[in-house]
């Protein structure tokens, strides 16, 4: 059988041009105003997936 895309982590990461898995960073709806500058300028970039979870992030996506 072939196995299918699971639409909710697809719709949740973006694959680059590389093939790296990124994953936009958390936190970012509300209480930010008491974070440093330092902390709300990192939340507007995407992260790398952890290599933990790389294993399994392919195994939901079979297109990678």
């Amino acid at each position: 059988m072939k196995s299918k895309t699971k639409q909710a982590l697809k719709k949740r990461v973006k694959i680059s041009k590389k093939k790296k898995i990124l994953i936009r960073t958390g936190g970012q709806n509300h209480f930010n105003s008491r974070e440093s500058g330092k902390v709300t300028r990192n939340k507007r970039r995407d992260k790398k997936i952890s290599t933990a979870n790389v294993k399994m992030v392919k195994k939901l996506l079979p297109y990678l």
